[in-house]
């Protein structure tokens, strides 16, 4: 059974930086696609940052440099770096894999249960 479980959400000021991280159980991601979703109230499930093992990253548009996500194959985690958090980023963050990958929370088969990240103005 696969187990996406996300950590290091929380509650930071404007302006600051928090990783976030996913670790899986029951699936390696080396041959995944590795994306992060986000979804604030009353919005839809919007896309963050995906990564296949040993491509390159692509993020949102909303992203501008801010967030890296990276790949520990070894720990089978992956991470996304937040820095520079408004609070329009405010939202619960999500991990998710599979095998199609893009920017659709639809192509992706297995989903973590959601980490809350809050950025006070």
């Amino acid at each position: 059974q696969v187990q996406l479980v996300e950590s290091g959400g929380g509650l930071v000021q404007a302006g600051g930086s928090l990783r976030l991280s996913c670790a899986a159980s029951g699936r390696t991601f080396s041959t995944d696609v590795v994306a992060w979703f986000r979804q604030a109230p009353g919005k839809e499930r919007e896309f963050v940052a995906r990564k296949w093992s040993g491509g390159s990253p692509y993020y949102g548009d909303f992203v501008k440099g801010r967030f890296t996500i990276s790949t520990d194959n070894a720990e089978n985690t992956v991470h996304l770096q937040m820095n520079s958090l408004k609070h329009e980023d405010t939202a619960v963050y999500y991990c998710a894999a599979g095998r199609v990958g893009g920017v659709r929370p639809d192509n992706y088969d297995y989903w973590g249960q959601g980490t809350q990240v809050t950025v006070s103005s």
